[in-house]
């Protein structure tokens, strides 16, 4: 066997693996339906619930857009979690002439459990009804139809819906890269879940059962870990019965991004953190995922540039059929995918998204391979 024999089985191997993901477990959301169950009687109650520190100007723009929600029968709960900003009072004022809205507001926090899951801890227990759905104060429903649409997803078994939370659009490389990654992280969450495999869901647009929280006990497995009140508490209680997934416009909550890669990148340090506290299984498909995907852009540039260096017409041509299919075929599938998802990313640019995912992957693996722990803070 040749040295380039050599290298072109080592690419098939990882674009193999590239292919098994981007063919059998991405494509399925092509076709993905999850069931709607019209309820008979009396529509049911659900609380939503936001955290809030220091969210002043976000909370004045959001809850007028919930409280204009066409769903009949639900409250909107505000945790203010010692918030210095002018929140307090704003909300205080605002829940006088609300019929909707209402506040707890939190004074201290605790040594066994970060401020976010005490949050919303508290927002469980002070819910009225049955059940929750999560956001942020930072985000904005699609429609006045967010609600309905969640609430349809729940029914059956189903005790947990998992939605979509794009980011919203702005200029620059920054916002861009953002929602690519955003949509990437939701393919494979809600691919993964449409197999029956859920293994995380994303806080600023979640929905479950108040009992499914109590019956699991919350957050007690990782109250102290930093983040995770949304991932981490799926990673327990999610399974191929009691989860939906809901591909619905109409249930999408935009979210503003970071405006500075500083920002962004203490963010993800903090969504990242988590991973390590996956169930093994999860753990071993997803660092196989990300592994393959390093190590088919590696090889590929590898032989790429020996190929040119040593004039190798074979090596350079069965890189690219290799490399090409693997490209050309996740170009198809997650453009047809991004279409579903509201096109939250040009689909002509989902090439290039891909090299950025290398970059990314990379250099943010090999960081969280060395960092230290986090001290609890929601920022």
């Amino acid at each position: 066997m040749t040295p380039s024999d050599c290298s072109l089985l080592v690419l098939l191997f990882f674009v193999s693996i590239q292919l098994f993901f981007i063919a059998v477990v991405f494509a399925r959301l092509i076709f993905y339906e999850s069931r709607r169950y019209d309820q008979d009687g009396p529509e049911e109650g659900v609380s939503v619930i936001i955290c809030a520190w220091n969210e002043l100007e976000n909370l004045r723009e959001l809850l007028p857009m919930l409280e204009d929600q066409d769903y009949p029968l639900y409250e909107v709960l505000v945790i203010d979690d010692r918030s210095t900003d002018g929140t307090e009072e704003f909300l205080e004022a605002y829940c006088r002439d609300s019929s909707r809205v209402r506040t707890v507001r939190i004074k201290k926090e605790y040594d066994h459990i970060t401020t976010k899951k005490y949050a919303v801890t508290i927002g469980q227990k002070h819910a009225r009804y049955a059940t929750s759905l999560m956001t942020d104060a930072d985000c904005r429903p699609a429609g006045d139809g967010w609600i309905s649409s969640m609430m349809s997803r729940l029914g059956g078994r189903k005790e947990i819906v998992l939605g979509f939370s794009p980011y919203l659009e702005e200029k620059g490389l920054l916002n861009w890269f953002i929602r690519c990654e955003t949509f990437y992280t939701a393919v494979q969450y809600f691919s993964f879940a449409s197999y029956g495999m859920p293994y995380m869901g994303v806080g600023r647009n979640l929905m479950y059962r108040k009992e499914l929280f109590f019956r699991n006990k919350g957050f007690y497995t990782h109250g102290n870990v930093l983040g995770g009140d949304d991932d981490l508490f799926m990673n327990e209680v999610a399974d191929s019965h009691n989860t939906a997934c809901n591909l619905d416009p109409g249930s999408f909550m935009y979210s503003v991004p970071k405006k500075t890669w500083r920002e962004w990148f203490i963010q993800k340090k903090r969504h990242l953190g988590v991973g390590r506290f996956y169930r093994k299984r999860f753990k071993l498909l997803l660092g196989l995922l990300a592994v393959s995907h390093i190590f088919t852009w590696v090889a590929a540039l590898g032989n790429a540039a020996w190929g040119l260096l040593t004039k190798d017409s074979y090596l350079l041509a069965g890189t690219a059929i290799l490399f090409g299919t693997r490209w050309i075929l996740q170009w198809l599938v997650l453009a047809v995918i991004n279409r579903r998802l509201g096109t939250t990313v040009g689909s002509f640019f989902i090439p290039l998204m891909d090299f950025a995912l290398f970059l990314y992957y990379m250099i943010m693996g090999g960081y969280n391979a060395f960092r230290k722990e986090q001290v609890a803070r929601w920022r």
